[in-house]
């Protein structure tokens, strides 16, 4: 499995020396999991994360009244892990399952955290990424989730991620969105004669 497209996406966030990339390119491992197929199973302590080449990973727990709620999203192109409880080594709230058959490259996160402190470029690409995805992106999904309708996040969502939209199961979309696949289905009837409409 080639490791291009992920220093590729590497490159996004912070530019590699070839001895960094030599050296972070030692720890990947490629991993294929089949469709319903967990990453990382809820209650044990994870120690790795996935750079999703092919295929989709979901973030995942059981709501109070036994419900999926899906928390997070991994397509192609995306690091998937329970990060928390892997910085922490302690137990993950959260499984993280294969909802398609899905090609990764695994890494080591202690070793990679070795790197961080070795290479200033893994450091630059290690800060800018938290930023990014746990501060810049996140706030915003936060407030959202507790300010907005189901029918508001559902538009966004479809804004945002329509490739992905179109590759999830409704009950996938429901369980992100909070909702049940019934209740999605009366959104989607709604948007739909809202466009009717407007012809």
């Amino acid at each position: 499995m080639t490791t291009a497209a992920f220093f590729a996406k590497i490159r996004t966030y912070a530019e590699l020396s070839g001895e960094a990339e030599q050296a972070w390119a030692s720890l990947l491992r490629p991993r294929h999991y089949r469709k319903d197929e967990n990453f990382v199973q809820a209650g044990t302590v994870p120690t790795t994360f996935a750079f999703v080449v092919e295929g989709l990973l979901c973030q995942h727990y059981v709501g109070r009244g036994g419900d999926l709620v899906i928390k997070y999203f991994f397509p192609e192109n995306r690091i998937g892990a329970s990060v928390s409880a892997t910085m922490l080594r302690e137990p993950s709230l959260f499984t993280i399952t294969a909802i398609e058959n899905s090609h990764v490259l695994e890494y080591d996160f202690a070793a990679f955290k070795a790197l961080v402190y070795t290479y200033p470029d893994i450091a630059a690409f290690y800060i800018a990424y938290m930023e990014r995805h746990w501060i810049i992106e996140k706030e915003p999904v936060e407030i959202a989730f507790r300010h907005d309708d189901a029918m508001q996040r559902y538009l966004d969502f479809i804004r945002k991620e329509p490739h992905l939209h179109k590759r999830l199961k409704q009950h996938h979309i429901a369980a992100w969105l909070g909702i049940t696949p019934e209740s999605l289905s009366r959104l989607r009837r709604k948007i739909a004669f809202g466009r009717l409409g407007k012809r």
